[in-house]
């Protein structure tokens, strides 16, 4: 029962907490994980000795497996297909000799420093080579990203999971295996990585978004039930792969990737839910690795671990740079996409995945893999705020004026507290005391015409950029939201 209540107190501490912490972290540009792992110390055995979540935890293995999945489906799910066909040489560099080129680079530097095997020193390259989606969703927000640099960024977190997993799976399944694997046995692995796995998530994404939108047409969905029902689309499609004997994971990443595909009219808290639950998720991983496992990364420093740790962190950028070079981007852009690859909760997730098949060696490399993960944390984690400048004039705090805002729903005419109508506005317009605001989305903004006469304004900067763009406070600002 104690147990019990300290596992509520820690999911309602991360919820409340990270909410609380959201503009600051934004603002300040400190990186929320940091905060999270301090966390997750203060209540370990170093701590309040309230929890100790070990290799053992059950519930370290529920979250991590819930976290992991919800990555893998909302990472694909959120995907813009248009914009990745858009960049589709830009993303082929990223995700072909980028990501494989340093998870040989990795995989080569442990298996000559750290004297590891070449299938766990290929599950730990994979591992590292993957990057953090929480930590990168903070500096893909920052206004001053350059475009390409954003876009880049955005596709290789949604995507090189894809190309990673499989490496960490094969390796895994030569490890488990007291003889080498027969080549009848290859091709139904290949089989279930290829057909199996992915052929269960598209099923699901496919009858899924289908059974939305027939029930949307005849009866209508509400939102808020809407909004939920990624979250069951991504644990349907694990369950579906691994009652087949084939990979929850990759078929959870195939349902995401599926409903991307069929560019299905979902609304907007259909991601948005999504993304926040598996942030949510992301969050009380980090404080449960945080209590102890991650610290112990530590205890296994040695000359040989340091080497690793700095090689992992500059091999990147020393495979990421020329691969680039086809893309055409400024030197400073291609800088900027080779260094920032944090390594985080995703790299973690992978080697958790041998650990808890009890391959031999594995909490070893989890170690190994903390110790990559701290100074990830400290190196990619505070930099933005030194490497990317924000525009001058860029308020630090919110003004202290009110500004007063008038918003209409799309198709909806009914009076409500804080709407107008389009007539209302147009007389509001006819004073000259009213400025248009195009607050949507960023996904729906991409995906649709400009609202004419409008000033755009990013619903997660909206005092910032109201004050950059010299909006008057002394205005009635009506938000497009839709």
């Amino acid at each position: 029962m104690e147990s019990t209540l300290v596992m509520l107190a820690l999911i309602g501490a991360v919820i409340v907490v990270s909410a609380l912490l959201s503009g600051w972290v934004d603002r300040t540009g400190v990186p929320q994980v940091a905060v999270f792992l301090a966390i997750g110390a203060l209540i370990g055995p170093i701590g309040l000795g309230l929890l100790d979540a070990t290799v053992d935890s059950p519930i370290l293995g529920v979250v991590a497996t819930l976290s992991l999945v919800l990555v893998l489906f909302t990472d694909a799910v959120s995907l813009d297909m248009k914009e990745v066909r858009q960049h589709r040489l830009l993303a082929s560099l990223v995700l072909g000799p980028g990501t494989l080129l340093t998870t040989i680079l990795i995989a080569a530097a442990a298996w000559y420093l750290l004297g590891l095997s070449i299938p766990l020193a290929a599950i730990l390259g994979a591992a590292i080579a993957s990057t953090d989606p929480v930590l990168l969703r903070g500096l893909l927000r920052r206004p001053a990203l350059h475009n390409s640099v954003r876009q880049a960024l955005r596709i290789e977190s949604g995507l090189n999971d894809v190309v990673l997993l499989p490496i960490v799976l094969v390796a895994m399944e030569v490890l488990s295996r007291s003889e080498p694997l027969t080549g009848s046995e290859w091709g139904r692995l290949a089989i279930n990585m290829l057909l199996l796995s992915p052929g269960a998530g598209i099923i699901v994404g496919i009858v899924g978004v289908s059974a939305i939108e027939m029930v949307r047409k005849r009866s209508g969905v509400r939102r808020d039930y809407e909004s939920i029902y990624s979250i069951g689309l991504a644990f349907a499609a694990y369950a579906a792969a691994e009652s087949a004997h084939g990979s929850g994971f990759i078929a959870a990443f195939a349902a995401g990737l599926t409903v991307s595909a069929m560019d299905a009219e979902l609304c907007d808290c259909f991601l948005e839910y999504g993304e926040t639950t598996a942030e949510m998720a992301l969050l009380f991983a980090f404080v449960l690795f945080g209590t102890s496992i991650i610290w112990s990364g530590f205890s296994i420093v040695s000359g040989a671990t340091i080497l690793f740790t700095i090689a992992a962190i500059v091999l990147r950028p020393v495979a990421y740079f020329p691969a680039l070079i086809p893309a055409k981007l400024s030197a400073k852009n291609r800088g900027l996409i080779a260094f920032f690859g944090p390594t985080g909760l995703s790299s973690l997730l992978l080697i958790m995945l041998a650990v808890f098949k009890g391959i031999d060696g594995s909490e070893y490399l989890l170690q190994v893999c903390s110790l990559v993960v701290l100074v990830s944390v400290v190196v990619h984690g505070f930099s933005p705020m030194l490497l990317i400048r924000e525009p001058k004039g860029e308020p630090k705090a919110e003004p202290k004026a009110q500004l007063t805002r008038a918003v209409r729903e799309v198709g909806d005419d009914r009076p409500r507290a804080n709407t107008i109508t389009l007539d209302e506005y147009q007389q509001l317009k006819a004073s000259g005391s009213v400025v248009l605001v195009d607050s949507r989305s960023e996904r729906t903004f991409a995906e649709t015409d400009p609202v004419p006469e409008s000033v755009r304004v990013h619903p997660d900067r909206s005092v910032a950029e109201a004050t950059r763009r010299a909006i008057p406070q002394d205005v009635t600002l009506a938000v497009f939201c839709a």
